[in-house]
């Protein structure tokens, strides 16, 4: 990969917005729950909060679903999803704001030994590969895509994970570009996998790591901390792209309104975002109007910087 940093900071709302010490810090802090992609920089976020403000900031990467589910029943006093909430989910949210806050992305890494090449794929072929149709790396299909490379005769073993945002925006991603996975899976914070193995969320990079002919999706900033392999995906322009930040950025750039709901999607956006990474996506910070640290929740006005 060409970056050594991904969680993007291009469209948020600071921290000091989103969590505002509009009143006394609560001396047990905040708590907080959620997307496993975000953490990182969840964690940069609590670090700088609390040393500015004095307040603590605790947050279990638990997964999109547990953090909305979390935040709904109040057993924290935010949650973070990579998924906007459906209309159930708000419903039993109540009065809970629904703020994007962030800019992120699935890297789709791979650990083939010995191969020293810039892997291309193709979101079709990733429908494919996790369909069980495409099973080994050496596949015509794979090898028309990276004709250098010297793919080997190697079962592909295609890792997912359960119920989570990574999940959803994944299988967006491949229900959009393909008729066939969405017909037969479609998209979802759960789906059932016709192939593969599971891991939890924080048990990929592991997973990958250890399992030679191992490919995978995962955010990016996880790829990178763990120094894995991430493949070049096709975006709708025809260009292979890379889960950098300039890609993420330019994914971006494509949100010309936001809703009511404040719901954005930017999964494989269209040939005028010609350098996007297609499987990037917002992550939504979920926040009580009546949590018991209202004092400290309190909505800021997005800041779009650099867009």
């Amino acid at each position: 990969m060409r970056a050594t940093r991904l969680v993007s900071l291009v469209a948020i709302v600071s921290l000091a917005g989103a969590l505002s010490p509009a009143g006394a810090a609560a001396a047990s802090g905040l708590t907080g729950a959620g997307s496993s992609l975000v953490a990182p920089l969840i964690a940069e976020w609590s670090a700088a909060f609390e040393a500015f403000f004095g307040t603590p900031i605790s947050y279990d990467p638990a997964g999109s679903l547990a953090g909305i589910t979390a935040v709904s029943s109040r057993t924290v006093d935010f949650g973070d999803s990579d998924a906007p909430m459906t209309s159930a989910q708000r419903s039993k949210c109540g009065d809970c704001y629904q703020i994007p806050v962030a800019l992120g992305a699935l890297g789709i890494g791979y650990h083939v030994d010995r191969l020293n090449l810039n892997l291309h794929l193709i979101g079709t072929l990733l429908a494919e590969i996790y369909l069980g149709q495409i099973t080994r790396w050496n596949d015509p299909r794979t090898k028309a895509l990276n004709p250098n490379a010297s793919l080997p005769n190697l079962r592909i073993v295609p890792i997912y994970t359960g119920a989570s945002g990574s999940t959803y925006t994944f299988t967006t991603y491949l229900s959009k570009v393909s008729t066939n996975w969405r017909h037969r899976v479609g998209s979802g914070l759960i789906v059932s996998f016709p192939a593969g193995v599971p891991a939890n969320g924080g048990a990929v990079s592991g997973l990958l790591r250890s399992t030679n002919g191992a490919v995978a999706y995962i955010g990016a900033s996880y790829l990178i901390a763990d120094a894995l392999a991430a493949a070049a995906i096709e975006n709708s322009a025809g260009q292979f792209e890379y889960p950098n930040l300039s890609e993420i950025e330019s994914a971006g750039r494509t949100v010309k309104h936001v809703p009511a709901d404040n719901a954005l999607d930017i999964v494989d956006p269209p040939k005028s975002a010609r350098s996007a990474y297609p499987i990037a996506t917002f992550t939504y910070m979920i926040v009580p109007a009546n949590d018991a640290h209202k004092s400290l929740l309190k909505p800021g006005v997005p800041q779009f910087v650099g867009i």
